[in-house]
């Protein structure tokens, strides 16, 4: 997702915090037209549509390229490794949507030895269609052209012992997928859901699949105990489905929180209280475990604390460009250092208390109202950054302003509505 943000504030993809599939009739018409150019016989008939998946939130239109032609050997410089392999895979996804379907040739050969009947399925892939750019098919498995009742000579039998295997454990990709059907959280949620797991230790990412610690076995028993329906998945799903419905104006909100906290919450705290203290002591066990790995993991950095001189430790974050800050864990409070771009050393955040610098006005006007725009700083993970908006503060209220928000790019002032300042 911080990625996504990245490419999205360049003005490179659509809003990216979205689950919808709909895309809009001018990129339909845009990739029709890259398609005629350079596959022409990948253009379907009329433009493709696909169908909604239920609940999804539908406000904005499926995460796309804003720019079809962009050149990529151009990209591939401005942009970072990361940056640009989720450009070409949302590109690629984005222009597959728009093309032919593939055709398969699916071949079934059935045979018979006596009273067993034994089956071999082959497929070979005639037309590649969307496929050649978002490949999900299995490769060509081509079977012998056979006749209607042809004898078959059996050159080679072999036996394969196999024992019944528990489920696997989940990856990343695997988990999220399971919680999309299951209708659990959205997708500006899946990646921080994930994250808090790692960051908490519940599990350890081991050769590819999420594997639960101790910590995360004795959380997992204590909430079966304390508030055993919030781990039944259908929970956290008809929980979503009834915010939907208050948000849609089908359910009054009154009614349902005064139903709901007396009929499981206030419930549900009484049961928790008693199962806190039967879990107490092994939790603040694998608590204090797992505080004292955390330090002994933390590297070391050659700064030093301002005020015991103690040396820094990396604690790492996926949100900052560096990949991590500096805090002391030598006792001092709140000494934590973000590493600044503009003065190229570590500095402390800005105290909240500290007024923000007086927006300036600009020469640009605002395209509803007609007032100055105006330059606005603000900080966002430990950096620098600048919009620009409406200068009239009662104006900026409305709905009207809500989109009249340009971001800076490396070309310029650029609004994910209304385009380029």
């Amino acid at each position: 997702m911080q990625v996504a943000q990245s490419l999205y504030e360049a003005g490179l993809i659509t809003y990216m915090r979205t689950d919808s599939v709909a895309l809009s009739p001018e990129f339909c018409a845009q990739a029709r037209q890259w398609l005629a150019k350079q596959d022409a016989e990948n253009v379907p008939q009329k433009a493709t549509a696909h169908r909604q998946v239920k609940g999804a939130q539908e406000a904005h239109e499926a995460i796309r390229p804003t720019d079809l032609t962009r050149p990529s050997a151009q990209l591939r410089i401005d942009l970072s490794a990361d940056d640009f392999a989720l450009y070409v895979l949302i590109w690629k996804r984005a222009i597959a949507t728009q093309c032919k379907a593939a055709r398969v040739r699916q071949t079934t050969i059935v045979t018979r030895s006596g009273n067993i009947f034994w089956q071999a399925k082959g497929q070979v892939i005639e037309f590649l269609g969307y496929s050649k750019y978002w490949n999900n098919l299995s490769a060509d498995v081509e079977l012998p052209l056979l006749k209607s009742g042809q004898s078959l000579t059996l050159n080679q039998a072999t036996h394969e012992r196999k024992q019944t295997q528990p489920p696997p454990r989940y990856s990343e990709p695997k988990l999220v997928q399971v919680m999309e059907r299951q209708g659990i959280g959205r997708p500006s949620t899946y990646a921080p859901t994930i994250l808090t797991l790692k960051e908490r230790h519940y599990v350890d990412l081991t050769k590819g699949v999420l594997q639960p610690t101790t910590l995360g076995m004795e959380v997992d028993r204590f909430l079966q105990d304390a508030l055993p329906d919030l781990l039944e998945s259908e929970f956290t799903a008809q929980m979503e489905r009834s915010l939907d419905d208050i948000a849609e104006g089908n359910q009054d909100w009154q009614h349902f929180l005064t139903q709901w906290n007396e009929e499981y919450f206030a419930p549900a705290i009484e049961n928790a209280q008693t199962a806190i203290s039967k879990h107490a002591s092994p939790l603040s066990k694998f608590t204090a475990q797992n505080h004292a790995q955390n330090q002994q993991i933390l590297q070391k950095s050659r700064s030093r604390c301002p005020e015991c001189q103690s040396p820094l430790s990396k604690i790492p974050s996926k949100k900052l460009k560096k990949k991590y800050f500096l805090k002391c864990v030598e006792g001092c409070e709140d000494v934590v250092l973000f590493w600044s771009e503009q003065s190229k050393k570590w500095e402390r955040p800005r105290s909240k208390s500290t007024s923000p610098s007086k927006p300036q006005l600009t020469e640009y006007s605002c395209p509803v109202c007609k007032s100055p725009l105006e330059q606005y700083a603000y900080q966002k993970d430990g950096q620098n950054k600048v919009l620009l908006r409406c200068s009239d503060p009662k104006s900026r209220s409305d709905s009207l302003h809500k989109e009249v928000v340009y971001f800076q790019t490396g070309q310029g002032w650029w609004s994910p509505k209304l385009g380029d300042l």
